[in-house]
């Protein structure tokens, strides 16, 4: 039989990095049968393997989790391959595409050996709702469907946002919360965890399961976790994610490339210190200091503390010392017509670099062929003929630095770009870019710095063509 902790000890401890308790009275009611009864309580939290990998992101949840498994709770890992093919619609103005079954299955293998890295296995009940939801018969459908109305759909944001702007709603999208509270009612939980985006689907759950005369679980949500950008929610598909199974070094520097007020946030919701623990930091630690402790941490869960004090010992030989590492992957860039029109100045954007547009013409290379550009761009001997250049070929005339850090997948955007150039974070080869939209660079590789991430850029062509002569 567990031994729990006291009923306000364990309310403590479920409280930190949760966003709500609905109801905290009904928790606290369900702690004290428990640990009258010495019969944990059964939590669950669902996931849709909708992509192959986890970020850090989903260690939020995760986590939580986990804190139910450290109280000597049941946890129930539940892999959601049948509402997967549905498609939440969570946040969404369209419908979500559907997945097919095997790309279900083969995110799903993948997730399995990422979550034990938080979860412990030999603790972990793991289900997959395709067992039940999958053999439902078509009067089974109806009379779930029964249960709830059109009405009360439509009191969810997205649906009511856009029924209200006459966007489509496909009928399967109501079944997924029903599908979702279903789970809670085979499962017979007392608990279900989810993201603050999930409330409505998990109040369904508190719902469904009183119209299958069971007790209504517990709704906990966490937090969504803002990515590496400090605003978007994090997500791979953004670039502003921190990946569970990225290495230690590249773990380490996107963690020691947030800013300092978000690093706080990412103390509360990615480490186990307590709140006063955080305080105490924000008192007593330099910023930077502080930064390093919570990149340690993440590494060493994710890894091990070998592999977090090496990480930490080539970040600061690579970064604070400014050494580029000898094994830094190169990264290419193609010149592609858009880029080219970004590097050398068009006249439809008014932008007219001292060589690029003048000299294109004279060599009647046209904006939009980008294998001619490209192969005038890498014939240095063409342009030092025409006296247009010097020894650097085209790139001496300059290059829209916001366009190849995107490109580069350095920032999310021109916006970041921008304000990272005007932060002086932004260095080409060991110079440091101005504050405007141009900097003047030189052929071969291109060791770009975007505060402490770092990139080998190579510019290749693109649709390649004869070079002029």
């Amino acid at each position: 039989m567990p031994e729990f902790k006291t009923v306000d000890q364990q309310l403590d401890y479920i409280r930190k990095g949760a966003f709500e308790i609905i109801r905290e009275s009904d928790l606290r009611e369900k702690l004290a049968r428990s640990r009258a009864s010495g019969k944990s309580l059964r939590v669950k939290a669902g996931f849709d393997p909708t992509a192959p990998d986890l970020h850090l992101g989903h260690t939020v949840l995760l986590r939580k989790l986990k804190h139910f498994q450290d109280l000597g709770h049941s946890v129930i890992f539940l892999v959601g391959d049948f509402t997967g093919m549905i498609g939440d619609p969570t946040g969404r103005s369209a419908t979500r595409p559907p997945l097919s079954p095997e790309e279900i299955m083969r995110n799903a293998k993948t997730y399995m050996s990422q979550v034990y890295r938080i979860l412990d296995s030999q603790k972990t009940e793991v289900r997959f709702n395709s067992e039940w939801l999958g053999k439902m018969k078509s009067e089974d459908w109806v009379r779930l469907a029964a249960k709830y109305t059109v009405s009360q759909m439509l009191e969810r944001d997205d649906f009511h946002t856009r029924f209200e702007e006459e966007k489509p709603i496909a009928l399967h999208e109501f079944l997924y919360p029903l599908s979702q509270a279903y789970d809670s009612v085979v499962l017979k939980a007392d608990i279900e965890l989810g993201g603050t985006d999930q409330k409505f689907n998990l109040l369904v759950g508190r719902e469904i399961q009183r119209h299958f005369g069971q007790e209504s679980q517990v709704v906990v949500t966490t937090p969504i976790l803002e990515g590496l950008d400090g605003s978007l929610k994090m997500s791979k598909s953004l670039n502003n994610a921190i990946g569970i199974q990225d290495k230690p070094l590249e773990m380490y520097g996107k963690l020691m490339s947030i800013r300092d007020q978000l690093m706080w946030r990412y103390y509360e919701l990615l480490t186990d210190l307590q709140l006063a623990e955080i305080e105490k930091f924000k008192r007593e630690l330099h910023p930077m200091q502080a930064k390093k402790e919570l990149a340690r941490r993440i590494v060493t869960e994710f890894h091990s503390p070998q592999a977090a004090e090496e990480a930490m010992e080539d970040w600061a030989r690579q970064f604070q010392k400014d050494e580029v590492p000898s094994d830094l992957a190169v990264i290419e860039v193609p010149i592609t017509s858009e880029l080219a029109k970004e590097i050398v100045g068009s006249p439809e954007q008014g932008t007219s670099p001292p060589l690029g547009r003048a000299a294109l013409k004279r060599l009647e290379i046209s904006f939009d062929d980008p294998g001619a550009f490209s192969a005038a761009f890498f014939n240095v001997d063409v342009w030092q003929r025409r006296g247009q250049t010097d020894s650097h070929g085209l790139f001496a005339a300059a290059i829209r630095t916001d366009k190849l850090l995107v490109e580069a997948r350095l920032v999310a955007s021109s916006s970041e770009a921008e304000r990272k150039r005007r932060e002086r974070a932004v260095k080409i080869n060991g110079e440091t870019v101005s504050a405007t939209q141009i900097a003047k660079v030189v052929p071969g590789e291109l060791v770009v710095r975007v505060g402490r991430k770092i990139k080998k850029i190579v510019l290749t062509t693109a649709n390649p063509a004869s070079s002029p002569s």
